[in-house]
């Protein structure tokens, strides 16, 4: 963000007014370089990262549809979330690790406070997480081709019909083994609130009878803000909870298991410090 710095001088002198000192105005110091950096960096990441998809991309699904080797995909997508977050500055430290069991499926819940949040619990939770994510993305042709060779599923939530059938490819997913990421909110939130929770993806856990983990990630705001382009270095904070199991839920009991898992990240995010932006002196914040 540029830098402001503000200056005055006032006379502490005792005498009357008219012997007192002028005070200094106030002024600024506009610090272009960090809005530049940081452009420069985002600009690079967005084209690099769509290289890397347009050149690895059509080979990858050839051989995923050939042979079947979807492992491929993820480690293309690995490397791709890898390069795109070391371009920009993105780190992030993980705490409940001991939760976090790859060979049992389970669906992954977390709060979305910005676009980082996505590359970034793909890197953290799992090797091979698949993700319910907005339909709006199947516009995307390579990547959208890519995610549904890797096993992720669109959901339209303004087609009653259309989602209730994700949900249930989402369901037979789970069952099969493999598990999800959900940002159940729907959309990044611009406050640390939680916004209310959609309930496809624990509906979803219910119909396969697999635990959900709780999820929390703060600091993607200080990196991305809504509706900005510019991406600013920082450190996310994930932290992971306790898994919350299903098994023996029916789905009438779905709200009571929608407000256990809010309640679960709301006691996480509270015991969070927060994400530390890496981008310069104490003072300085992002600009959107």
């Amino acid at each position: 963000m540029p830098r402001r710095t503000a200056s005055s001088h006032v006379s502490t002198s005792t005498t009357g007014p008219s012997d007192a000192e002028p005070t200094a105005p106030c002024f600024f110091v506009y610090d272009a370089a960090p809005v530049l950096i940081a452009a420069f960096r985002s600009l690079a990441a967005y084209v690099l990262v769509s290289l890397f998809v347009i050149i690895t991309g059509p080979p990858g699904m050839f051989l995923a549809m050939l042979f079947g080797w979807t492992d491929l995909l993820y480690r293309l997508g690995h490397i791709g979330a890898r390069m795109g977050l070391a371009l920009v500055g993105i780190s992030y430290t993980v705490s409940g690790r001991e939760h976090l069991h790859p060979e049992r499926a389970a669906v992954y819940c977390a709060n979305h406070q910005s676009n980082i949040d996505p590359p970034v619990l793909f890197r953290a939770l799992h090797p091979r997480i698949r993700f319910l994510y907005k339909h709006e993305l199947d516009q995307i042709p390579i990547l959208a081709r890519a995610f549904r060779l890797g096993g992720f599923i669109p959901i339209d939530r303004r087609n009653r019909e259309s989602a209730m059938r994700s949900i249930e490819a989402g369901a037979r997913s789970l069952t099969a083994g493999h598990s999800f990421l959900i940002f159940p909110e729907g959309t990044r939130s611009r406050t640390d609130g939680l916004l209310p929770f959609k309930k496809g993806g624990f509906i979803m856990a219910l119909k396969a009878q697999v635990p959900i983990v709780p999820v929390a990630i703060r600091g993607g705001r200080d990196a991305m803000r809504k509706g900005s382009w510019r991406i600013w270095p920082a450190r996310a904070s994930i932290a992971v909870g306790r898994p919350i199991e299903t098994r023996g839920l029916s789905l009438d009991e779905r709200d009571e298991l929608i407000e256990r898992v809010r309640s679960a990240i709301e006691g996480l995010l509270s015991g969070m410090t927060g994400g530390a932006p890496s981008y310069g002196a104490a003072g300085k914040t992002p600009a959107a």
